[in-house]
């Protein structure tokens, strides 16, 4: 038997010059297991653990053995807690893959062809999941505007829906600048696209979890109440008229987070026990400076839900770049954000979905 590298075997110099009766016939005053136990040490290329086994020339110290093992085994008792695998880590390096291969599109505002092929790279990836589409039409400054969420649903054993989100477009009114959003949009796509592959293939032991990609998080022009956040208006109001919203357990919305210097900010309009659940979640791994150092009040997708009663909590980094210089610019591309970063984000989700399905 092989175990670490270490040989097992049952048999040793001491069995062939012992005449006490040690060897191959063991005697009654010691049991087989310590006879077994001192044929592993003894087998092993260490003069220390022979010698509390065979004195000079082989023979067997009586004296020393039963309190060795004693020692030895007591030592493994203590010791086998922190005998367990490495902790496995959120893949960081996938989400940052995914964020890069949607922010190739380029801007993708709504109107634009780009924001075209942001709904078919969504589509096309999440094909053979439970997708749907949530088409509408919002009324903008420019006019009327189509524009789709898309809808990932993951099943689960336990009844409610832990929603994660984000938004995928760019800005309209940034159209001009060759602005791709890498942080701002795609990495937070990229963070949910591979979350979803740590949920694909099973029946969650928890609650559904299902995925949120809103358009029109975006102003069209200026930034109101009524030019921005459409999508989520949209599914918020829709979800409240059918009874949805009601089988809600938390909603938590990712913005902003690739960032190579993460920051998290607590936001004003969290409660407590969710901003405790992630704020425990993030300690499991060892990541708290990285959350809730500062507060801060966000307008974001998470409001419409919020003002229906909803828990939620909007994870976001609003400092972005040397004085926030990186946000909404053309400075905001693939080699400021991390995979590091979406490790950090991915590993502390998936500890905060197992930690709110044990509520």
């Amino acid at each position: 038997m092989k175990e670490a590298g270490l040989r097992f075997e049952f048999s040793h110099l001491c069995d062939r010059e012992n005449s006490q009766g040690w060897g191959t016939e063991h005697s009654g005053d010691i049991p087989l297991c310590f006879h077994w136990f001192r044929n592993i040490c003894t087998n092993l290329p260490c003069p220390i653990l022979s010698a509390f086994f065979c004195g000079k020339g082989g023979k067997q110290r009586r004296s020393t053995i039963i309190p060795f093992i004693k020692r030895v085994v007591l030592g493994l008792l203590l010791f086998a807690p922190l005998a367990v695998p490495a902790q496995s880590h959120f893949n960081g390096a996938k989400a940052l893959e995914y964020a890069r291969q949607f922010v190739a599109i380029g801007p993708r505002w709504p109107t634009s062809p780009g924001h075209l092929k942001a709904e078919e790279f969504l589509r096309s990836h999440f094909q053979h999941d439970q997708l749907e589409e949530d088409a509408f039409t919002a009324n903008t400054p420019i006019g009327p505007v189509a524009m789709r969420n898309f809808i990932v649903r993951f099943p689960g054993k336990k009844n409610g829906v832990i929603v994660l989100a984000t938004h995928y477009e760019t800005n309209y009114w940034l159209r001009n600048i060759n602005f791709v959003g890498a942080n701002d949009g795609g990495s937070t796509t990229g963070l949910l696209m591979a979350i979803a592959d740590r949920l694909r293939g099973k029946t969650l032991d928890g609650y559904s979890v299902w995925l949120v990609f809103f358009d029109g998080e975006e102003a069209i022009q200026s930034w109101s109440s009524s030019d921005s956040t459409y999508g989520s208006r949209h599914l918020a109001a829709r979800w409240g008229k059918d009874g949805t919203l009601g089988r809600i357990k938390a909603f938590i919305l990712a913005d902003m987070i690739g960032d190579k210097d993460l920051d998290i900010q607590r936001e004003s309009h969290a409660p407590d026990w969710l901003v405790a659940v992630v704020r425990q979640a993030a300690k499991k791994f060892g990541d708290e400076r990285y959350f809730f150092q500062r507060d801060s009040e966000v307008e974001d997708d998470h409001l419409p839900f919020v003002e229906r009663g909803v828990p939620s909590i909007d994870i976001i980094d609003l400092d972005y770049g040397p004085n926030n210089s990186y946000h909404h610019t053309d400075k905001d591309t693939m080699d400021k954000i991390s995979a590091k970063s979406l490790t950090i984000d991915g590993d502390v989700f998936l500890e905060t979905i197992r930690l709110i399905n044990l509520r």
